[in-house]
């Protein structure tokens, strides 16, 4: 998780820059509150996002640092889901479904694909869905599963 990596800042940058935008940070804060609770559409998520990228620019970050940052965050997403095949391998259940594609559950994941497709979907831990590449330790992870059953 090195994108939670703050060592570059000291505790009186932090301070200071709360210090000087408490009051945006406060006003964001109420109007997320107010549209998640009230707003009950996709557009309360598009305005959350709007919120969300308003304050994040207004302390300086640039959309390069953003982009950067959710490239490690997927990453890192990744690399829980990987560990987490790993380790539930051998309590997975392997699910042939009727259109012919599989499913694969575990306590903390549930994995889709097709035979011979080169990704998967996985879901981890109950969170939306994510497309990922093919590769060893998949693969292993969907042999173990076939062979438990």
């Amino acid at each position: 998780m090195d994108f939670l990596d703050f060592s570059a800042y000291d505790v009186d940058t932090w301070t200071s820059f709360l210090k000087d935008n408490w009051l945006v940070l406060v006003l964001a804060l109420v109007a997320l509150l107010i549209i998640v609770r009230i707003v009950r559409t996709v557009v309360k998520w598009a305005i959350v996002a709007v919120i969300v990228v308003g304050v994040v620019l207004y302390s300086g970050y640039t959309m390069d640092d953003l982009k950067v940052i959710s490239t490690k965050v997927v990453d890192s997403a990744k690399q829980e889901i990987m560990g987490a095949m790993t380790g539930d391998a051998k309590d997975a259940e392997f699910i042939s479904n009727e259109d012919g594609s599989y499913t694969i559950k575990t306590k903390n994941l549930e994995l889709n694909g097709k035979p011979g497709d080169n990704e998967v979907t996985v879901s981890f831990r109950g969170a939306p869905k994510i497309t990922i590449e093919v590769d060893s330790t998949i693969q292993a992870f969907i042999d173990q599963a076939k062979n438990n059953g």
